[in-house]
């Protein structure tokens, strides 16, 4: 099962923004967007919440794009591809005629710089760097024909060539240092540019004038249609959908579902497609506390009911998780049966491993008791309320949850760290290597784990599976492994749900669920 259409699909089965009414698409005007929280950093490289990603994501171009509906990859900055039978080596042919915001053009040698600046970023780029894992550079073969290699077999990286981190950057921007790529003078070769940039604040992009070279996956060919678009950080919900209500704002991030009927009363939509990747969970360092057990572990998925959390805390934009991969991943597999809802197979299990109810109800073993934390930050906004529900139902089966509320500074401090004793987020990527890049040794692996051979050897097999069949075969293997030795305990699916206002047509996601502004304008202004 794969990501929804570009065009965005509104709650409730309409198919956009775009009316019968509203004719042709129109040039012009002003995107006002409502982010729920401040982009910290204009470098795509950089980039990884949602809101910072939706700014990033308009300046700059990718070598490829990935359709949402069939998970295919289309030309963009490269028109044609090929790849080694062994997943080592990568050879693009780049579009003749791309040039950056500052003038400058596209060639192979600006692949190269984007490529091997990335590898200097280091842990300020974790993502991008990760769908480096082992390169070892990039050979300019002509002007426009590149070659990207890899120590070990690397079959991810092709998908990973549409994703906003490892969009193609001027040498403008690759020269400078991690920290002043992240203050708005970022230049890329996409459809709009910065004209302004308040880190942690506000963005401001504008349209670039004589843009022709657009994704295979575009509605349209040629300039965007939008003149600019103003970003602004809006933080409190019921603030953003009055703003949006009242024509203040265009669009806006993390509607709720009790927003709805206000913003369809003014004859606007929720619009909501669901992330794929690593579903929301709490990973567990099983290097400490109760969770080295892993019958505890194993037993918690049992102890949550997902679906209360969806309805209760989010609503029917949202699904409960049923994998280590959220449902529209390619290669995702449905696994309910292993994480099925049953408190009273919770309470067996934690009965066989020795973990006896206290005075207090809850359980302890040889004096240790059944208690841990899960540090988290606000980064979505239902977190707190979903860890608060999952703490109550926890505790019907004798474990205490306690909740480590941070800011994402801290949280970036302690994940390095690897101090905590689990951390609760979700990972957006369209490919299951995700599960490699997440619970891989050679990942960000959190769980602090040593080798686990069953798992290791499949995400292994994985790099080097150029055959669609084999890879999903190994990706089904690494889900059942992953859940199976109690390295993730699923809660819910992260959705994208955006408001947007009746004369905003044509919003778009793409296959990573996020905003894509080019198709976009405005109607009656």
């Amino acid at each position: 099962m794969l990501a929804t259409a570009t065009m965005l699909a509104a709650c409730g089965g309409d198919s956009g923004t775009s009316g019968a009414d509203a004719g042709p698409p129109q040039p012009g005007g002003t995107l006002r967007y409502g982010l729920s929280q401040a982009p910290t950093c204009s470098d795509p490289a950089q980039s990884a919440s949602n809101q910072t990603i939706y700014v990033a994501r308009q300046i700059v171009d990718s070598l490829t794009d990935q359709d949402p509906e069939t998970g295919e990859l289309k030309p963009w900055l490269a028109k044609s591809w090929e790849v080694s039978p062994d997943a080592k080596s990568f050879t693009f042919h780049l579009t003749d005629g791309v040039t950056f915001s500052d003038a400058t053009p596209l060639t192979a040698r600006s692949v190269a710089n984007t490529f091997d600046s990335i590898i200097g970023l280091g842990a300020k780029a974790p993502q991008a760097k990760a769908f480096l894992a082992n390169y070892t550079g990039t050979t300019v073969i002509d002007p426009l024909t590149v070659t990207v290699g890899f120590s070990t077999p690397n079959a991810q990286f092709l998908q990973a060539t549409s994703s906003t981190q490892l969009g193609i950057l001027a040498d403008a921007t690759t020269a400078k240092p991690a920290e002043q790529r992240c203050l708005g003078d970022v230049v890329g070769s996409g459809p709009f540019s910065y004209e302004s940039y308040r880190q942690d604040a506000s963005a401001t992009l504008v349209k670039r004038p004589g843009y022709h070279w657009g994704s295979a996956l575009f509605g349209h060919q040629g300039e965007a249609y939008l003149d600019k678009i103003e970003f602004t950080v809006v933080p409190e919900s019921g603030v953003r959908t009055g703003s949006l209500v009242s024509g203040q704002l265009d669009a806006i991030s993390d509607a709720l579902p009790q927003d709805e009927p206000q913003i369809s009363a003014g004859g606007g939509q929720v619009l909501n497609v669901v992330n794929p990747g690593v579903p929301f969970g709490l990973q567990p360092n099983i290097t400490r506390g109760p969770l080295r057990d892993p019958a505890v572990r194993q037993a918690l998925p049992h102890a949550i009911n997902r679906q209360e959390l969806v309805d209760t805390v989010l609503g029917p934009q949202f699904n409960a998780a049923t994998s280590t991969l959220a449902s529209t991943t390619p290669g995702y597999q449905d696994l309910t049966d292993r994480i099925d809802f049953d408190q009273d197979k919770a309470r067996r299990q934690l009965d066989q491993a020795g973990w006896v109810p206290g005075a207090d109800g809850i359980r302890t073993k040889n004096g240790e008791r059944l208690s841990f934390g899960v540090t988290f930050t606000a980064v979505f906004a239902g977190n707190q309320a979903i860890l608060e529900l999952t703490q109550q139902q926890l505790r019907q089966v004798g474990v205490d949850l306690r909740l480590d509320l941070i800011s994402a500074a801290e949280y970036t401090v302690k994940q390095n760290a690897k101090d905590f004793d689990s951390v609760y987020y979700n990972i957006t990527r369209a490919d299951g290597d995700v599960l490699r890049s997440t619970f891989g040794l050679d990942g960000t692996n959190l769980n602090a784990r040593g080798p686990i051979p069953a798992l290791d050897d499949v995400l292994t097999k994985e790099l080097s599976a150029v055959d669609p069949a084999e890879r999903t075969a190994l990706v089904h293997t690494a889900q059942e492994a992953t859940l199976d030795n109690g390295l993730w305990i699923p809660t819910v699916e992260l959705s994208q749900t955006i408001g947007a206002a009746a004369d905003t047509q044509n919003v778009g996601f793409d296959a990573t669920a996020r905003l894509q502004f080019f198709d976009t304008w405005l109607s009656g202004r």
